[in-house]
């Protein structure tokens, strides 16, 4: 790792750290309505004809954030659970994933 890398387990604990008394206060539910709102941010940003690199950037750190907030929360380790994918698609388990389109989002339109 370079030096100014960091482990997502250390990331996950440095978030609780910082702000478990918070979050414990909001609870999951007002947590999980924080989250979703950053989500919608970073949906915007990604949205923009004219993208500003910085504040993507500012917008996926807080949605991960976010993200290992509610782990931390739920007794789970983002680094276990991102492991799932290390192997390939968890699905077919090939890399790339030789799974096909899928069709959930067939009707959503790209972004612009």
């Amino acid at each position: 790792m370079a030096e100014d890398s960091v482990s997502i387990r250390r990331f996950q604990d440095v978030i609780r750290d910082t702000f478990h008394e918070k979050d414990a206060t909001r609870g999951i539910g007002g947590t999980f309505m924080w989250f979703t709102e950053e989500v919608g941010e970073l949906a915007r940003a990604l949205k923009r004809k004219e993208r500003d690199r910085d504040e993507l950037v500012v917008e996926f750190s807080d949605v991960f954030a976010w993200l290992c907030t509610l782990a931390s929360m739920s007794d789970i380790d983002m680094e276990d659970a991102v492991a799932r994918y290390l192997s390939g698609c968890p699905r077919c388990r090939a890399i790339p994933c030789a799974c096909g389109e899928r069709t959930r989002f067939q009707d959503v339109e790209p972004a612009e």
